[in-house]
């Protein structure tokens, strides 16, 4: 078999007319059923009148090319993962949906948000992904930079203190950061009466940025060892909230039952662990940073679903700024019905933006 990979042009170049219709059927069969095709019921599905013998050779051409594969002892065959990677990519019609379909989503998921918590308006869009894909619905959102109303620090030990962080939510964290040798209690109240100033109606890394701006004449505001702590206590705490990102997964039973189903039950209990574990969430967002609309990933094209042969379905969502702020989407089995899911992860993502920007105009 030819291993070597290709583009989706180099397949359609390689396949006639013909080639590509059985290949087609095939796949969109197959995500169907879930079950190998053959090539006496693929003749019955097609247009033109070709015999079961013809239908084979054509079948042999494309396994041949890496395209579809028999799986196990089935006298069946199924696409490959580079076969639904070239079916997205060339043949996909996505399907369009019905103003009924729009309104059911956009109810649902701002009910959620009537708490006020976009954590509860996550959770009813990560829900919903569920319920239509009858998959897992999942939403990664990026840990929201606190804006700050108030810092001081309180000395635990003589190479110790606790900085209190009050936001202007009234959330308060702590951070434990490292004190410079030789540093008085009295430099340490100047660097906190400093930072207090300075930190009001800013986060962590704006407070940053403003006091690196500053003229020689104000930061000599305070000595040597107190400018010390204020760069690196600054440094040591904008480290510590650069946590993993907020993970939100609904419907986890919907993937274990069709993995037993399928002999597939350790795989999908391992995804979940490594999701659990927050592993390649934080490349995931980064992606999503850079991604127009809706992205799918299939099989081991991302290496946080590589093991578990999975597929996700991922759309990123924004704040008022157009800034992304996480992204939401479908895992499932590699039959997903791609044409019925990518408009719901790309509709629910826009519904999404549009509520977070509305809280953020509060």
């Amino acid at each position: 078999m030819d291993t070597s990979p290709r583009n989706s042009s180099e397949f359609l170049e390689a396949l006639s007319t013909r080639s590509q219709d059985i290949f087609r059927r095939l796949v969109e069969r197959y995500l169907e059923t879930g079950e190998p095709i053959g090539s006496r019921a693929i003749s019955k599905m097609l247009d033109m009148q070709l015999s079961p013998a013809s239908v084979r050779n054509v079948m042999a051409d494309l396994e041949e090319l890496g395209l579809i594969a028999a799986p196990h002892t089935s006298a069946g065959r199924a696409p490959t993962q580079e076969g639904l990677r070239f079916f997205v990519d060339a043949m996909l019609e996505v399907g369009a949906m019905d103003d009924t379909e729009r309104d059911q989503i956009a109810r649902n998921i701002s009910g959620g948000s009537r708490s006020g918590r976009v954590e509860d308006l996550l959770n009813e869009a990560s829900a919903l992904l569920s319920g239509l894909s009858h998959g897992a619905g999942m939403v990664i959102a990026a840990k929201a930079d606190m804006v700050l109303k108030h810092l001081e620090f309180v000395r635990l030990d003589p190479e110790r203190a606790m900085a209190i962080l009050v936001g202007e939510d009234g959330q308060v964290e702590n951070r434990i950061i490292a004190l410079p040798p030789g540093l008085t209690a009295s430099a340490l109240t100047q660097a906190s009466n400093f930072l207090a100033h300075h930190i009001v109606g800013k986060t962590l890394k704006e407070a940053r940025e403003a006091i690196r701006r500053q003229s020689e004449s104000q930061r000599l505001e305070l000595d040597t060892i107190a400018q010390r702590l204020v760069d690196a206590g600054l440094a040591s705490m904008i480290e510590a909230d650069s946590s993993a990102p907020t993970l939100i997964v609904r419907g986890r039973a919907n993937l274990i039952d069709d993995a037993m189903a399928s002999e597939d039950l350790a795989r999908v209990r391992q995804l979940f662990d490594e999701i659990e574990s927050k592993k390649g969430l934080i490349e995931l967002l980064n992606d999503a940073e850079t991604a127009q609309g809706v992205r799918i990933f299939i099989g081991s094209e991302n290496k946080l679903f590589s093991l578990s042969g999975s597929s996700v379905v991922l759309s990123p969502y924004k704040d008022a700024n157009d800034k992304v702020v996480g992204v939401l989407g479908v895992i499932g089995p590699t039959r997903l019905n791609y044409a019925r899911i990518v408009p719901v992860v790309d509709y629910t993502a826009h519904v999404v933006s549009r509520l977070i920007s509305k809280k953020g105009e509060l």
